[in-house]
């Protein structure tokens, strides 16, 4: 198991106790577990036990249980819970924004037990005269159901990339003689995937079957690999190239091809249609097919672009490791800057910095900065926006900071108007730079914030605002879709982390990659700025 498995199982154990009604303080305990846990970045697999029960918010018993589980793959505990509770109310427990109280209601009143009697409950308008619900709770719901249920079986590219490329390597390793590629929309890095799509000329599969680490799943229905479903196609040597060439491309590029034809390879299929090879995570747009057409297509940036690290979090608020810890893990990476941007005040459930909290830590970051050569921590902070599209802090004390990342981190409900009107609003107080994750949105979790996106990004351009591309890989908020629009009105993007430890540093390439299907060059992004020139930049804010 990993440390998120381990962490996202302490979770569902305080939250089916909770259903149950159990003892307030254990729901507490375990629901602190998951929170200290799920940013530990040593294999707790690996960790001695007394190393376990030092970690902040576990101690002896959870750490007991940790060990369970690493011996098992599940808890005693748990499974009494589960034993006593419907399949259907259990998974119930994984919709985002429906908690265990909201559950037991419509379970113990109504008698639903799956999530399919839920959603045709709301539907039928049942739920209007329960205790805690009403028509709008109703109508959120029934959302929130819907995105749930086109969200099974599905993964974050970013939590598969890795096994996808090795299991592309064994395969090619194993059969040299014959041709084999990451398929669909794997390939194409899309940020959520049904699993690892393989194209292969191998002609009998169950050779690959035999590859180590290659299993059927409980049912011996579905092929995975390392936990990850796979799926096989399996293709003529002649038709590689054009099924590979298919398989590869957005339905906007193909709609511009009246036919695919045959090729050893997709460059041999570009080439026979005289266009420029386009990689396939840009092959999406009708633009990008006009681009490789007429020979221009952009320079997509990479990973080696970006030159520093923005929007990160230390244990001043909610993050994992400190300031210091943070920077070096920056200068072992090889960066050349990072920009500290912990939470306002307002994120009370994230430890958010009072005034004098931030004076502390801008104290801290000086006297860092004077120990570095060649490298710069820059004093920001990750401002809520309110209600009303205020700052969390006054305009006076937001001129403190060198540069503000405004957020929105509550009431993620409203409606499309006022989302518009606060986002704006926030927009155009000069003392923001950077807006942060646009909509909020969680994927494969919750819908994000309903904006209209064109509006928002005509407002940064006129206020002369940054786009967060936040890269937490369960964000990627600006979704790529909108980075062609953004680089059209020409507002330039941020590719940042959004880091809460040393570990989550290497978001920023999940970050990269979804730039990358936008079409984001280095020129419009604004990390990709050395550190001369970031600070030059920093320096135009005052």
């Amino acid at each position: 198991m990993t440390n998120r498995d381990i962490a996202r199982f302490f979770n569902r154990l305080a939250k089916i106790m909770e259903l149950h009604d159990e003892n307030i303080f254990k729901i507490r305990s375990y629901a602190n577990a998951y929170l200290s846990l799920r940013k530990i970045e040593q294999d707790l697999s690996a960790m001695p036990i007394e190393d376990i029960s030092a970690i902040k918010g576990v101690g002896k018993n959870i750490s007991d249980k940790i060990q369970e589980l690493l011996q098992t793959g599940t808890l005693a505990t748990y499974q009494k819970y589960v034993d006593k509770t419907p399949e259907g109310i259990v998974k119930m427990l994984d919709i985002k924004g429906f908690g265990p109280k909201k559950i037991k209601v419509v379970w113990k009143e109504l008698g639903i037990e799956n999530v399919g009697q839920l959603l045709y409950a709301c539907n039928e308008n049942r739920l209007v005269e329960l205790k805690g619900f009403g028509l709008k709770t109703q109508a959120t719901l029934i959302k929130q159901l819907e995105y749930f249920i086109d969200s099974q079986g599905k993964f974050l590219f970013d939590y598969l990339e890795v096994e996808a490329n090795e299991l592309e390597a064994l395969i090619k390793s194993s059969f040299p003689d014959q041709k084999s590629t990451l398929a669909g929309p794997t390939k194409r890095m899309m940020p959520e995937v049904t699993g690892i799509e393989i194209l292969s000329t191998i002609e009998d599969i169950e050779l690959i079957k035999k590859i180590e680490g290659l299993q059927l799943d409980e049912d011996e229905t579905m092929l995975q690999y390392k936990g990850y479903p796979v799926f096989l196609h399996q293709v003529s040597a002649e038709d590689f190239g054009a099924t590979a060439f298919r398989m590869n491309s957005g339905e906007q590029f193909l709609e511009n091809i009246d036919e695919v034809p045959n090729g050893e390879s997709e460059e041999d299929v570009f080439t026979k249609l005289g266009l420029t090879y386009v990689v396939p995570e840009y092959r999406e747009s009708a633009t990008a097919y006009e681009q490789s057409k007429t020979n221009q297509l952009p320079k997509l940036i990479t990973d080696e672009d970006i030159k520093g690290v923005v929007h990160n979090h230390s244990t001043y608020s909610d993050g994992l490791h400190s300031i210091k810890d943070m920077g070096d893990e920056c200068i072992r990476l090889g960066y050349e800057y990072f920009v500290m941007s912990d939470h306002s005040k307002a994120a009370f459930y994230a430890n958010g910095l009072s005034e004098d909290q931030v004076m502390m830590q801008m104290a801290e970051i000086d006297k860092l900065n004077e120990s570095y050569e060649n490298f710069r921590i820059f004093k920001s902070i990750e401002c809520d926006i309110l209600n009303d599209g205020s700052m969390d802090y006054g305009d006076d004390f937001l001129k403190e900071f060198e540069l503000v990342i405004a957020s929105v981190h509550t009431n993620l409900k409203m409606d499309k108007t006022k989302a518009n009107a606060r986002l704006a609003k926030a927009i155009e107080n000069p003392n923001t730079h950077i807006l942060g994750h646009p909509t909020g949105r969680l994927l494969l979790a919750r819908e994000g914030y309903p904006i209209d996106h064109a509006f928002i990004i005509d407002a940064c351009a006129a206020n002369g605002m940054v786009i967060e591309l936040n890269s937490n890989p369960s964000r990627l908020d600006l979704d790529w879709s909108w980075v062609p629009y953004a680089l059209e009105k020409g507002v330039k993007i941020s590719i940042n982390p959004d880091a809460h430890s040393k570990d989550q540093i290497r978001y920023v390439h999940a970050g990269v990659c979804a730039a990358r299907k936008g079409g984001l060059t280095a020129d419009m992004c604004l990390n990709a700025m050395g550190l001369g020139e970031f600070s030059k930049w920093v320096s135009s804010l005052r």
